[in-house]
This record gives C-alpha cells, structure tokens and sequence, in this order.
C-alpha cells in the first residue's frame, strides 16, 4: 500500500482513535478536530457520517456543505480541506486502506459499480432513520475493533465493510435518483467508458492506443482526461487491474504460473515473471509463498 492510514495529514492529536493496524481507523468524538490551514490527501476510503450540525469541506475544489444526517465520501489521492465546522457539530469517520478494501471485494470489478456511484454522489443527505441505520454500522465496526477475542476479528470486519459499502450503494441509488440532476461532463463519460473497456480487456490488451481507438480519440487525449478525471495515467489503471488479477490468480487458484502468464497475454512466464516483480518488488513465485 502507498500511503498508510497512520499518514493521514488530519491532524487528531488528543482524539480517540481506534485501528486495526494501518488498514481501518475510526474516529467516534471528532467535534473537536482542528480545521486545517493547509489542504491534505486522502490515504484511503473515507466515509463520514454527520450526525448534528454542519461542516463544509473542499474536495479537489469542490466545496460540500455536509449538513445533520448527511454522510461525505472521499477517496485516495483527493485533495481535502476543512475550511469550517459549527459547534454543535457531531459525527463519525471511518478511513479504510485501499489495500483492505482489495481484499474485501476479491474481484475490484465488484467494486467498481459502487465506486461510481459514490464519485458521482460524494456528499448525499439521508431520511432520519437511514442515518440512524448507516451509524449503526460504525458502532458495529467500532466495537469489533475494540472485541479482544482475535478469533475470525479480520474476516468479520471485512464482512461489516462489505456489507457497509453495499448500503452506502443502496442509499445513494434511493436518495439521488430523482433529485441528482447533475449532468455528466464530456470528461466524466470518457472516462467512464475508458474503465467498461479497461474491464471487458485488460487481460489481453495493455495499450493505450487500443482503448484510445475503441472511443475513437488520441492516445494522448485519452491520457490527459484519465488523469485529470483520476489521478492516475491510462497505463496505471491498466497496470492495476493486471496486477490485481495476478494476485487473485497467485492467491486463490491452482493455475500454475505459466498458465496465470498466459491468460494475462504474456508473451512468456519470464515476461510476467518481470512484470509482476516491477510492480509488486517480489516473483510470483514468491507472493504466491507469502
């Protein structure tokens, strides 16, 4: 993983943190969180539910306004201030590791539908009784991260995640259908259809140039928007869907990794011997021993 939880760039000196290790942090008394002067990243998937009160917060330049019974999603790699926050404010946060949440969806496809519906909504204002539901959830997460029987600890965890995020998809596919007008950019669609073709082909095609020629653009305009739109090149989310497959199939299959080689259209095992090693820093013999 890139950046741990512990880097986050919130400051939280003399709040009450729980953790389990660098993979989930979550914070239940945070009315008195400093706002910050400066702008920081996201090291992970942060959801923030408001309870009372209000805050505003600026998201890679967009401003929230996130008022009582309303929850704020965002991700790694945005750009977040808080630039205010009344005084009756109340709420809760979760921060989950991207690297955890690769391991809660075994197949990033999974995720993907919900990933979009939570960039598209990243701020959603709920009924009453639905916040009550979606605290529940970080009461439930809280009090497993504070459980001291270790038995199963992860996997339960994992589970409460998993099923948090479907909610949090459920939620906003009921609150936003109707009044969620806002229209998708020129650049929101590109890169939309850019990750359906990355889907439906990263395990056979590694060039920009051939997904850049099923939306009929350049190479190089295709480039420009993914980036701006994600924070990561074409080439990067090509490269993570392939290593992500690697792992999964090194992991969880009986496939030899001449076979795995094969179906990600290496050349030979040698090749995808190096791939993986350059981007993972171990063999796949190795990983798959780890």
């Amino acid at each position: 993983m890139d950046c741990k939880i512990t880097d986050t760039s919130i400051n939280t000196a003399n709040q009450q943190i729980d953790t389990i290790g660098s993979e989930i942090a979550i914070f239940d008394e945070i009315k008195n969180i400093p706002l910050n002067s400066y702008p920081c990243r996201i090291p992970g998937i942060m959801v923030c539910l408001c309870q009372a009160g209000s805050f505003t917060v600026d998201i890679n330049l967009t401003n929230y306004e996130v008022t009582s019974n309303s929850f704020l999603v965002a991700f790694p790699d945005q750009i977040m201030q808080l630039t205010s926050r009344s005084d009756d404010f109340e709420g809760h946060i979760i921060v989950i590791s991207t690297e955890y949440m690769e391991k809660t969806f075994q197949s990033f496809r999974d995720f993907f539908p919900i990933l979009f519906s939570l960039k598209a909504n990243q701020k959603v204002t709920l009924q009453p009784e639905e916040a009550a539901q979606l605290k529940s959830y970080f009461v439930a997460i809280h009090n497993k991260i504070l459980d001291q029987r270790p038995r199963f600890k992860l996997e339960v965890l994992r589970g409460m995640v998993y099923t948090l995020f479907y909610d949090l998809f459920a939620l906003i596919n009921t609150e936003t259908q109707e009044i969620n007008g806002r229209s998708k950019s020129r650049k929101d669609v590109i890169f939309e259809k850019y990750m359906r073709e990355v889907l439906k082909h990263y395990k056979t095609e590694r060039s920009v140039a051939f997904y850049a020629d099923k939306l009929c653009l350049t190479a190089k305009h295709l480039s420009s928007v993914v980036k701006e739109m994600s924070g990561k090149t074409a080439s990067e989310w090509i490269e993570r869907f392939v290593i992500l497959e690697a792992r999964a199939l090194l992991k969880s299959s009986d496939m030899s990794i001449q076979q795995i080689a094969e179906q990600l259209n290496f050349a030979n095992q040698s090749f995808f011997g190096k791939y993986f090693k350059h981007h993972m820093g171990i063999s796949p013999k190795e990983y798959r021993k780890s």
